[in-house]
């Protein structure tokens, strides 16, 4: 069985044959259902007809030798064994077999041949090697027994039935069988092809190899699952480059920062820095230190983000004030930068979230807009929508190219193509403020013009109270 187990080629090839098998199986049932149900119910039918007709002839009284010799003709020009007798008991006599009177004709059917009805009787005979068909017909005369006619017939085989077409069949099922082998081959090695296309198209993806097709235009299941494969490959590949660009970005991230640190603390630890510059030394050092720690608590984030295994802790949260609580800290930069804050908030807006996570989604967007707005105003506006909530956050800052609006929420994107850290964090805030939106019910969408400003708006569901 573990033969037929390691290959589906051989599975469709069994599956056929025990198809082929049931087949056979059936239509030899269904021949001998036939031959009972057509061919002996005609001879049956026949025989009837036969005796009622002979049975026509006969006018009353006691059977008359005229009767008996125009009976004994017909009987001598036909296929049927027919016989005429005034008692049943004088048919041992007749027949060219032994038969028991009483097996012949029972008491039940002597009240039925009296009754005017005929009988009908099948049993082996071994002399002739076959089963005996035959027919009682009575002849009756004011309702007494006269006489009967016996009429029987050898019933043919089955094999002899079928003998005139059996060669013709035989020839037949030769050319069905070499017919069906050859498609059933053809349709086996298309059914498993696209299989085996996919078996070896999955060990070249296994090795690195996204760039396998499998070509397959069929609408079927197999057509359906090559799409899917194709479809995989993609994202699987996408998924590496991303890795690798990934990778990438962090250590092109960490690198600038570890050489500043690894460059000013050996001048400290050589000596070369004269005693008022270490103060500026430690600062820089310590900055560095700083911008690699946001990176890696970032990353830590998106991390855990990015597991299943992430959960936050959702409360009812009036939005208003978690909103003004976590401007309170942003006040005073902004007044070094002459931006103005402008708050139009509705204080009845609850919402289901985690206070943490909200808070760091407001940060991350408010960071940018004050980063990137200097002499300029933010406007912040909260207001209830269809589906919930909005918050809008518009600035007047420098804005950000429509070329780069679909790329902005990408990890380490920065618009800055120099990558200069003075102006910009890790590169991360806006990919981890869109996937704690998410994880919120909501979404977060970005609009810019490039000298004119940003709008940044977080849709959120709302609690009904």
């Amino acid at each position: 069985m573990k033969f037929f187990m390691d290959s589906l080629a051989k599975k469709l090839w069994l599956t056929i044959t025990a198809a082929i098998v049931v087949t056979i199986v059936y239509s030899y049932f269904l021949s001998y259902l036939f031959y009972e149900k057509l061919y002996v119910e005609n001879v049956e039918k026949a025989l009837l007809e036969e005796g009622n007709r002979l049975a026509l002839d006969y006018e009353g009284g006691p059977l008359t030798n005229e009767l008996k010799d125009k009976i004994d003709w017909y009987s001598s020009k036909s296929e049927t064994e027919i016989f005429i007798v005034s008692n049943p008991r004088e048919l041992s006599a007749c027949l060219p077999f032994d038969i028991d009177y009483e097996t012949l004709i029972s008491g039940e059917e002597r009240e039925k041949l009296l009754n005017g009805l005929p009988v009908q009787k099948v049993g082996f005979e071994e002399r002739f090697d076959r089963k005996i068909m035959a027919v009682v017909i009575p002849l009756l005369d004011e309702n007494r027994l006269e006489g009967i006619i016996y009429l029987y017939i050898p019933l043919a085989k089955i094999s002899e039935v079928t003998t005139d077409f059996a060669y013709l069949w035989l020839i037949a099922a030769i050319v069905f069988l070499i017919i069906a082998i050859f498609l059933g081959t053809m349709l086996v090695k298309r059914l498993t092809k696209p299989l085996l296309d996919m078996k070896l198209a999955a060990g070249r993806v296994s090795k690195g190899d996204y760039s396998v097709k499998i070509a397959n235009e069929s609408m079927d299941e197999i057509g359906q699952l090559a799409r899917a494969f194709n479809q995989m490959s993609l994202s699987i590949q996408k998924e590496d480059e991303r890795k690798k660009e990934f990778l990438a970005n962090v250590s092109h991230e960490l690198r600038t920062p570890i050489s500043y640190v690894k460059g000013y603390s050996d001048a400290l630890h050589s000596g070369i820095v004269q005693q008022d510059e270490r103060n500026k030394y430690l600062t820089l050092i310590h900055r560095e230190a700083g911008r690699m720690e946001r990176l890696v608590d970032d990353l830590l984030d998106l991390s855990k983000l990015d597991s299943d295994e992430y959960k936050m802790v959702k409360t009812p949260l009036p939005l208003a004030q978690l909103i003004e609580d976590a401007l309170q800290k942003y006040m005073l930069i902004m007044k070094k930068k002459n931006v103005s804050l402008h708050l139009e908030l509705d204080p009845d807006i609850i919402i289901n979230g985690d206070e943490g996570r909200i808070e760091q989604v407001l940060q991350n967007i408010i960071d940018n807009s004050i980063r990137y707005t200097d002499t300029g105003t933010i406007h912040l506006k909260m207001f209830k929508t269809i589906d919930g909530c909005c918050i809008e956050i518009k600035d007047t800052g420098i804005g950000i190219p429509a070329e780069d609006l679909d790329k902005i929420k990408q990890r380490f994107f920065r618009v800055n193509k120099a990558r200069t850290r003075k102006d910009g964090g890790t590169g991360l805030g806006l990919a981890i403020a869109e996937k704690l939106v998410n994880l919120h019910g909501g979404n977060l969408q970005i609009d810019s013009k490039l000298g004119k400003g940003t709008i940044v708006q977080i849709h959120l569901p709302v609690l009904d109270i």
